[in-house]
Order: C-alpha cells, then sequence, then structure tokens
C-alpha cells in the first residue's frame, strides 16, 4: 500500500460521522490494520448496545498477550473481568459521570465531535495488570444522541506506573482543536469519600512519623483503637503495610 493510500483511508474513516456506514468503516480499518506497525497501542470497534467488539486489532495480542478471537466470542464481559477489581468502582463512577456530563451538557449536534479519555488496569496474558488509557471517539449514536458504537484506541503503560483514574471529555472546536470541557480524579474522590474523619487524623499522624502510642496520647485514645484504625484503613485502601500507606498518601499531598 502507498504513503497516498493509507492517507486516504485515514481521510475516509476519520471523516464527519453525520451518517455512518459501519460496515465500510469496518472494512477500511482491516485494510489499514494490515499496514500498521506493532506498537504499544492497540484499537477496537466497541458496540456498548450489544457489549461486544465490531473489529479488534492486531495489536491487542502483542500489547496484553491474549487472545483476539476469545475477546470477540465473549465480548465487554470477558473484557471488564479482568480490570483490576480497585479500578472497578473507579472506572464505573469515571464511565457513569461521562455520559451524564454529555447527555447533560453536549448538544445533540456537537456529540458527533467529543472525544473521551479514562483509564484503568487489566490483567494481560502474564497475569499482570498493566496501565491501559482509552482513548474512544463515537462513531454511531441512539435516537436518544447516547453513542453507542466508538472507535476505542487503548494505550499500554508500564504496571509500575502509578496512576489515578481521571476521565475527560473534550470538543472539537471551529480550529479543529480539542478543549477540554470536563476533568475528573475519580481515585481521589473514592480517597476522600472512603475515610473517616478519625482515620483520616490517624493518616495524618502517620505521614508525620508518629508511633501508635503517640497517636493515641494525641488524639486521646487508647493504642489499641490507634492500631484498629491503622488495619481498617490498610484494608480499605487494599495495602500491606504502613509504609505503602505513607508512600502512597505523599503522592497526593493535596489529600491531607
Amino acid at each position: 500500500m502507498k504513503q497516498s493510500q493509507i492517507k486516504d483511508l485515514y481521510r475516509f474513516i476519520f471523516k464527519s460521522y453525520d451518517k455512518p456506514f459501519l460496515k465500510e468503516h469496518i472494512k477500511k480499518f482491516m485494510e489499514l490494520d494490515e499496514y500498521l506497525p506493532y506498537s504499544s497501542t492497540f484499537f477496537c470497534v466497541t458496540n456498548t448496545q450489544d457489549l461486544t467488539f465490531e473489529y479488534i486489532s492486531k495489536n491487542y495480542t502483542a500489547c496484553l498477550g491474549l487472545d483476539a478471537k476469545v475477546l470477540k466470542t465473549h465480548g465487554m464481559r470477558y473484557f471488564w473481568n479482568r480490570i483490576h477489581p480497585d479500578d472497578i468502582d473507579a472506572w464505573l463512577s469515571a464511565l457513569n459521570k461521562l455520559m451524564e456530563f454529555t447527555l447533560g451538557e453536549i448538544s445533540k449536534p456537537k456529540r458527533k465531535d467529543t472525544n473521551y479519555t479514562w483509564n484503568f488496569r487489566i490483567k494481560n496474558g502474564d497475569g499482570v495488570y498493566v496501565n491501559i488509557i482509552q482513548n474512544t471517539t463515537p462513531l454511531v449514536f441512539d435516537s436518544d444522541g447516547k453513542p453507542i458504537i466508538g472507535l476505542a484506541h487503548y494505550t499500554v503503560l508500564d504496571p509500575n506506573i502509578k496512576m489515578d483514574i481521571t476521565a475527560s471529555a473534550k470538543l472539537l472546536n471551529s480550529k479543529n482543536e480539542y478543549e477540554t470541557l470536563y476533568f475528573n480524579n475519580f481515585s481521589q474522590k473514592l480517597l476522600n469519600e472512603g475515610v473517616s474523619n478519625r482515620e483520616r487524623d490517624v493518616i495524618r499522624l502517620l505521614v508525620l512519623n508518629y508511633t501508635s502510642k503517640e497517636i493515641s496520647n494525641k488524639l486521646n485514645i487508647s493504642s489499641h483503637t490507634v492500631d484498629t484504625h491503622r488495619r481498617n484503613i490498610l484494608k480499605k485502601f487494599n495495602l500491606s503495610s504502613t509504609g505503602e500507606l505513607v508512600g502512597m498518601i505523599k503522592m497526593n499531598q493535596h489529600w491531607l
């Protein structure tokens, strides 16, 4: 395929979606996918109405070590089952808020020019949870203007990178530039909402390297109660040590 032909395919795929012809789009995706290089990004055509993937690019297996045929057969439920359990609540909250924002704040004619980004961790073929950044552009809408079919790009990042779960919505302006209309940090929100005031007091003092006995004196509670709070805090954040807790909090110091 010549460079000019690839450029023509890009123009076709990303042109106006006022009257999308999905079968034609998928045919062009398949043609283009054959010539795209292997990379840390794969793409899918997603159908949220049927919970299926209309198309899965070849890089899916290269990125995650998983079988594309299994994903095609079992659809989104299979994909969701591989998301890190600690990310589920924040991920669902992110999707829900993005949809609420779209239906409440973006007019139907402009929804075809929106672009959405969110992230989560997913278990790859080696059983390792890697970071995924998903960027989705709607292709088809239902009668209420709700996006149901989209072009989703997934970028895979190192599992050791610490990432809050965030979500954003962007809108293409008259200059063909994306403007951010919405952004939210859902990991931070869970951090704020999941801890009691007393647990918050204990965390603040732990970050200052106070012992349980010193914390009990400052808060006028028993050392046993402090230790109970510490165990509950670690359980809530799925951490194994106070050191991990302190490290996480120091990365989010604006929370204190």
